[in-house]
């Protein structure tokens, strides 16, 4: 047997819909725009890192940043020329002041878009990570100099030196070149070998300098007057230089030299060997790795491709 519905719970139940109708609009409004939102984020984050996109304005961004941080290092040393520093003072401070605009919109980009690397995926204390990182001090030392002195006014042979932070943007190009990129993932992956090559360079200038002091001191007391003076004459000699401001004059002395310079030679090439498997390992990385496009979206992704 049918039931049938009270009219009043109909109405009550018209009622609640209409009353929560506004509700539901306005949280699926709200999910749509923060997807958006989501959405514009990751494009920036992608735009900003060129290993992530493949696209034409993925290539324009990457290219216009490259010529920008590499016409900056070209103004700073033209800056240093007087007649050119007095002639074209005008288009130095401009084109400076557009290069810092265009800097700082970078890097408030990358503070706000870096929550979507794995690393700095918390909305706020991502962010803290990211500012302390490597990658986000560089990125404020470069343009840190032309907003102190625009602030609070700088001393002229203060602002020179804090001008050479502006070449901190060089390190810039590991992240919009490919090749640059290698070298960083080199010296990243090898640094523990290359530390150990530096101790032992400085083991060996520490000892170097030392046995030719105490070999030439007596003959030479004004030359190698002591172990930290010669160290000098350690560097120089090991790295084959020779300046020749202190030169050995006894028979000892020039035997010992000779060994030393024989160490020097194969302790300054173990770092050189170490880049250079590195290097190898790379580019055997970069030759086994193939992009796949998928046939449905269209999207590109890579595949590891070992024979």
């Amino acid at each position: 047997m049918n039931q049938q519905v009270h009219p009043f719970f109909i109405c009550r139940q018209a009622a609640l819909f209409a009353l929560a109708k506004p509700v539901l609009f306005i949280n699926f409004k709200t999910a749509k725009n923060h997807c958006m939102y989501h959405k514009v984020r990751k494009k920036i984050h992608i735009l900003l890192h060129p290993e992530l996109g493949e696209t034409k304005w993925d290539k324009i961004i990457n290219g216009f940043i490259i010529f920008l941080i590499i016409a900056n290092v070209v103004v700073v040393i033209l800056e240093t020329v007087q007649p050119l520093h007095d002639k074209y003072l005008t288009f130095f401070h401009y084109f400076d002041l557009i290069s810092v605009i265009i800097f700082t919109i970078e890097y408030l980009l990358r503070l706000w878009s870096c929550i979507h690397e794995a690393r700095f995926e918390h909305s706020l204390y991502g962010r803290i990570r990211y500012v302390f990182s490597v990658e986000g001090i560089i990125d404020l030392l470069a343009i840190l100099p032309f907003y102190i002195h625009s602030l609070i006014g700088l001393d002229l042979r203060v602002l020179r030196i804090l001008r050479l932070l502006r070449f901190l943007r060089l390190f810039r190009l590991t992240a919009y070149m490919k090749s640059a990129r290698m070298v960083k993932n080199v010296f990243v992956k090898r640094a523990s070998e290359l530390k150990l090559s530096v101790v032992l360079i400085l083991f060996l200038v520490i000892i170097a300098s030392s046995i030719m002091y105490f070999t030439e001191h007596q003959a030479q007391p004004k030359v190698f007057t002591s172990i930290p003076a010669t160290l000098w004459w350690a560097f120089v000699t090991l790295t084959s230089v020779g300046y020749g401001d202190m030169v050995p004059i006894t028979t000892l002395g020039k035997v010992m030299t000779a060994i030393i310079m024989l160490c020097g030679v194969a302790i300054f090439a173990l770092p050189a060997g170490i880049i250079t498997a590195g290097f190898l390992e790379e580019m055997q990385k970069v030759r086994q790795k193939k992009t796949v496009k998928c046939p449905n979206c269209g999207h590109s992704f890579h595949h590891d491709h070992t024979e």
